[in-house]
């Protein structure tokens, strides 16, 4: 039962991963090999279902009401251009290392938000938010192993 708690903790959104592998291996007392796994599955469970739900629910407000093609082409434009300079020099290596960073608002539901308003196809955008979960679940898995606390 507890890994199924793991693997809800990692799939939810703002905790993740980041909160799932510390509750795996401190209270549940997994070993780090089991906690990262499971945090890591649970974490990108949401990935698939949240890019393809964004595309088609931008794609049918904004062929249904003009309000809403009016605000998603403002909010795409006004994503892009805020963040363009990041982008331009990263590139899609920016969706990795946005999703890496472990602090709340930076996950694979962020992540994937990142991937829909910058237009990133569907499947370049599972691996590059995968990577990202990977390495933040190692950076995490790492961190709790020296006993450091990134919950408080």
């Amino acid at each position: 039962m507890n890994e199924l708690w793991t693997i809800i903790i990692a799939a939810s959104p703002i905790v993740e991963l980041r909160g799932a592998i510390p509750v795996a291996m401190g209270i549940f007392n997994f070993p780090w090999p089991k906690a990262l796994i499971l945090s890591y599955l649970g974490n990108i469970l949401p990935i698939i279902p949240l890019i393809w739900f964004l595309n088609k629910l931008s794609d049918y407000l904004s062929k249904q009401f003009a309000f809403f093609a009016n605000f998603f082409g403002w909010l795409f434009k006004r994503t892009r251009q805020k963040t363009a300079d990041s982008f331009n020099r990263w590139g899609k290596w920016a969706l990795i290392f946005f999703v890496a960073i472990p602090l709340p608002f930076t996950g694979v539901w962020t992540g994937s938000v990142a991937a829909f308003l910058f237009g990133i196809e569907n499947r370049q955008a599972f691996w590059l938010i995968s990577l990202g979960a990977a390495l933040a679940g190692i950076i995490v898995t790492i961190l709790t192993l020296l006993g450091i606390n990134i919950l408080t």
